[in-house]
């Protein structure tokens, strides 16, 4: 049972971003400060990546742990009610997800995948990016 009405519910799930989301914005102003430049949301590429780094040729994507189901996460749960809505659609976005993942590799693109949670403390977020870089320029 929901603890809201269905209009509030409503105004509530239309109010989710998926462009310049906070945990994006977090990862935008980390690279920035550290002398990366970037583009955002180009439109060129399949999946249209939330951060583009054309000269590494790195796509990076920060995803919601809810939406696109980051394993073994606290913030990944599961609602109890209307299974039959989520599931399909969290499987469909895990689904695109690849798709368009296997999509950029196959131009020959590095993916980095940032998670929401790793957002929340800069030693995570740094860890990340730094171990991310390394493999890529080591590919």
């Amino acid at each position: 049972m929901d603890i809201v009405d269905s209009a509030t519910r409503s105004r509530m799930m239309a109010a989710i971003r998926g462009k310049n989301t906070g945990p994006e914005i977090v990862v935008r102003r980390y690279l920035h400060a550290h002398g990366y430049r970037f583009r955002i949301h180009r439109k060129d590429l399949p999946g249209k990546p939330d951060i583009v780094m054309p000269k590494l040729r790195t796509c990076i994507f920060v995803h919601g742990c809810f939406w696109h189901r980051h394993p073994d996460c606290k913030y990944a749960y599961t609602p109890k009610s209307r299974l039959d809505f989520w599931l399909p659609k969290f499987a469909k976005n895990v689904e695109r997800d690849l798709a368009t993942q296997s999509a950029l590799r196959a131009l020959g693109w590095n993916v980095v995948i940032i998670w929401e949670c790793e957002t929340k403390k800069i030693d995570s977020l740094r860890h990340k990016i730094s171990e991310a870089f390394a493999a890529n320029s080591q590919a």
